[in-house]
């Protein structure tokens, strides 16, 4: 059934699996490089057609196959490289079968793999295929009943769902059996064998059930899983007041593994995580990881209803489980640590990563039509711009609607695989409105641009506002229709305050504008005054909004709009006018010293908290100014950022300054959200007084650096000295890596951050760091730590006028690809970028996709994304 091209899997050809697999039992003989799996599987056709059973299986050695009990002649079934055929089945029947595998020399990390000397499993998407023969879809729900069987030295034996027996067995083994009542897909099976330190605790469910609850982690690290312990509790908590979904099991389970291809995975009640994503203290752990630990620890357990519960028919219902569940975490982790810093974050995340992909090659729909390898579209679209619809959706049927909308799908479908198509039913029903147009949102790639002008009549006090849509080409789709765009708007007067006016005979200060064509005006009544707009406010709408305000607008919302996500939307504008006009030949510097006024009145807004000030200090990331002009030449947006960032520290000297002195926290360390705000604002003013690079700043960051009490601190005072360079910087690099040479997580930080050195000599370094002692291109960290950290977030070094950042970058690529091709993939996205460069950098680039495109033996994960680079 193997065909010698790579054939892209289409939605529309989607059909019903023609075998349903009931219940099953598993065996599993731990043994590094022997393990045996046996599989009794009870077997029923789906329909009253006949045809072959196909069930995938990959990488397996094939003991044994019968039916029934008997065993299976060569003339009954086929094994090839990618399936098990038995040519004539039954109707119903039990199938047997016994494969061998081999988890230590498993470096792809997909199926049954080794990681630190324990076994673990990564099963999604296609996975389990690679443990036994399975039909691996996730429309094939079944109930497993798992027994596990190794030497001792593996303790814990680890599984989905409730331990039922457990025991000794000759020979220095045990055993453990494992039963999961509620029916699930296999990309959600879980098996962990090894020794580990156990963290526990208990909650007491809204029914008054009792839950145990256990975080595994590395001998001697339970303390660093205290913290996710208690975020773990909290959106349990969370869950049960905001959705009323109560956990289901007795227990819940959670395994940190140091060799991960993802950030963590839901498996139904035994989560496992990349250890990044789990430990923390003060010490080892900066307050960025405490944040994302809250919000992936809370991700992965939102899951057990928005994933697991309720599962996806197929993987291009993909955002069905995590756009919403994105959704449901960036909810909670607002509620957290507040709602206007965690929205300004998830808005900079989303630009950062999705819009690049919409406007690059590499675009594609928040439900895919079409896929080669499903690995490669766990992409920002799927998430951060899923999770955005997803946030529209509330907005258009409103907040009790929406719960209503919600309750309707958990009663519907828990126990099913599902559609999105089935998920936007129930908003329907709850809110009564036909939202047909809205799913265009799921099929339509691409970022909308959205222009707002309005004209004011003083006479009459009416304000008209027009909303105008386009939606540009992407490669995958070149005619686009109209969406419906919430735009959320609000007035201000000349001095800031907010105007009240009446819309359709209704008095309020907020409306929302439903731009549902290609334009559309609205007219607003009673308005006092000419106002300023502030429009889409919250991010209303993942969009491009350009409208026809001045300058001085922005400046007045910067001070004062009371959305603050505009307030900080307006000061980010500013900056990047700043900035492209400087790129360009054409500096303000008028404009740039006004826009360093205004940003130290902000800095001494009382009324703001320093989270939101710190957010305030960072102008525009390099890739996001290099969306917003096309050819780009990166060395003049670098040059230009940094001149800005020079006017800045320079004007804002003295508050710096003060800032620095007046934010030190020489209490006792707190992860929350005050004390995360403080060391914030305290390392965003150093960062920017290293833009001024004098003897005495360096003193001061190398005073920061070693007089730090916890890794935020000294990570701040590191990432200062790497923007001033010279001598404190290599003295601090070489104190850093030799107080924490045994702690992985820490000294993947010191890799990341010689990965963004922006100096002249960097790109040497970081050349000589792949040889390094603790370089290993096998831990997908350590890999990511400095190869994505260059490629992603050092633009003027990779985007070096040689080319040298671009082979650097496909030699890892192929080198990578040879024993994991899904981390290999997943470095391939910065070289999409090809076409929107000046083009003597472009023609550099797309040389190195097509050399990647020559290698022989490429994997299909990353045959499709360099193919698609280059399309």
């Amino acid at each position: 059934m193997r065909t010698d091209t790579a054939q892209p899997i289409q939605l529309s050809e989607y059909r019903p699996p023609a075998y349903l697999v009931d219940e099953v039992h598993l065996t599993f003989d731990l043994q590094p490089n022997t393990t045996r799996v046996t599989a009794r599987l009870s077997v029923r056709r789906n329909g009253d057609h006949a045809e072959p059973l196909a069930f995938n299986g990959e990488h397996l050695k094939p003991i044994s196959v019968a039916i029934d009990g008997r065993a299976l002649s060569a003339d009954e079934h086929a094994i090839d490289a990618e399936f098990l055929t038995i040519h004539a089945p039954p109707a119903a029947f039990t199938l047997e079968t016994e494969v061998e595998i081999d988890p230590e020399n498993n470096t792809a990390l997909e199926g049954l793999y080794m990681s630190g000397g324990r076994f673990c499993t990564q099963c999604e998407s296609e996975g389990f295929r690679k443990i036994t023969f399975w039909p691996d879809r996730p429309d094939v729900l079944s109930r497993f009943t798992v027994r596990i069987e190794a030497d001792t030295r593996f303790h814990h034996l680890l599984c989905n769902g409730n331990l039922i027996d457990q025991g000794a067995l000759p020979g220095g083994r045990h055993f453990a059996v494992w039963n999961d009542p509620f029916p699930k897909p296999s990309y959600l099976f879980a098996l962990v064998g090894g020794e580990l330190d156990v963290l526990e605790d208990k909650l007491v469910t809204m029914s008054g059930r009792t839950v145990d609850l256990r975080i595994y982690v590395d001998p001697g690290m339970a303390g660093r899983a205290a913290y996710a312990m208690d975020s773990l509790k909290r959106s349990m908590i969370w869950d049960e007041q905001a959705y009323g979904r109560e956990y289901d099991l007795d227990l819940f389970m959670i395994v940190a593994v140091r060799d991960f291809n993802f950030g963590a995975m839901e498996n139904k009640g035994l989560n496992i995580f990349n250890s990044s994503l789990l430990l923390a203290d003060p010490a080892t752990a900066t307050d960025l990881d405490y944040e994302r630990i809250e919000a992936v620890v809370a991700h992965e357990y939102f899951h057990n209803w928005t994933g697991n519960r309720i599962t996806c028919r197929d993987w291009f219902q993909l955002c069905l489980k995590e756009g919403l569940t994105v959704f449901r975490e960036q909810e909670f982790c607002m509620d957290m640590r507040g709602a206007a810093v965690g929205r300004i974050k998830a808005v900079k995340a989303l630009r950062t990563r999705q819009f690049a992909e919409d406007q690059g090659p590499l675009a594609h729909a928040v439900r895919p039509s079409a896929y080669m390898k499903i690995e490669n579209f766990y992409t920002a679209t799927i998430y951060e711009k899923g999770s955005e619809v997803i946030g529209m959706l509330k907005t258009l049927v409103g907040d009790a609607a929406f719960r209503a909308g919600m309750d309707i799908y958990f009663e519907r479908w828990d126990g099913h695989a599902t559609t999105v198509e089935a998920f936007i039913q129930c908003f329907a029903e709850s809110s009564g409105q036909d939202l047909t147009d809205f799913f265009r949102w799921y099929e339509q790639a691409g970022t909308p641009r959205v222009a707002l002008s309005a004209r004011y009549d003083g006479a009459s006090k009416s304000l008209a506002v027009t909303l105008t849509q386009t939606n540009p080409p992407t490669t995958d789709q070149p005619v686009k229709r109209d969406l419906p765009i919430p735009v959320t708007i609000g007035l201000l007067d000349t001095e800031g305050r907010t105007l009240a006016f009446e819309r359709d005979g209704v008095a309020t200060d907020e409306t929302v504008v439903v731009l549902s064509g290609g334009e559309t005006t609205v007219t607003l009544t009673g308005v006092d005054s000419q106002p300023v707009i502030s429009a889409l406010r919250g991010f209303s709408a993942p969009v491009v909004l350009k409208t026809d305000a001045p300058a001085r607008a922005r400046y007045l919302q910067l001070a004062s709009d009371p959305d603050l996500f505009n307030r900080w939307e307006a000061g980010q504008d500013l900056a990047s006018d700043l900035i492209l006009a400087r790129a360009e030949g054409k500096p303000d510097e008028v404009g740039e010293e006004r826009y360093a006024e205004a940003l130290g009145r902000a800095l001494n807004d009382q009324a703001s908290d320093e989270a939101f000030k710190a957010l305030l200090l960072a102008l525009p990331a390099e890739s996001d100014l290099a969306l917003m002009r096309s050819p780009v030449d990166p060395a003049a947006l670098h040059a230009a950022r940094d001149a800005l960032r020079l006017r800045l520290a320079l004007h804002l000297d003295t508050e710096l300054r003060r800032l620095h002195t007046g934010l030190q926290n020489l209490g006792e360390f707190s992860p929350d959200a005050a004390g995360a705000g403080r060391r914030a604002l305290r390392n965003a003013a150093l960062e920017l007084m290293a833009a001024n690079p004098t003897r005495a700043v360096a003193e001061i960051a190398s005073g920061h650096y070693h007089a730090a009490a916890n890794m935020t601190d000294a990570m701040g005072g590191l990432n200062a000295l790497m923007r001033i360079g010279g001598a404190d910087y290599d003295e601090a690099l070489g104190d850093f890596y030799a107080k924490w040479t045994s702690e992985p997580l820490v000294i993947d930080k010191w890799f990341a951050i010689q990965g963004r050195d922006t100096s002249e000599e960097a790109f040497g370094r970081i050349l000589a760091l792949t040889a390094h002692p603790a370089f290993d291109a096998k831990n997908p960290n350590r890999l990511r730590a400095l190869v994505s950290s260059f490629a992603n977030f050092n633009p003027v070094r990779f985007h070096d006028p040689s080319g040298a950042g671009y082979r650097f970058l496909a030699d890892q690529i192929i080198a990578v690809d040879r024993f994991n091709p899904m981390t290999a993939a997943r470095l391939v996205d910065p070289l999409g970028g090809w076409r929107r460069l000046k083009p003597e950098l472009g023609e550099l680039m797309k040389a190195q996709l097509e050399r990647i495109l020559k290698v022989e033996g490429l994997s299909k994960n990353v045959q499709e994304l360099a193919a698609r680079a280059l399309a």
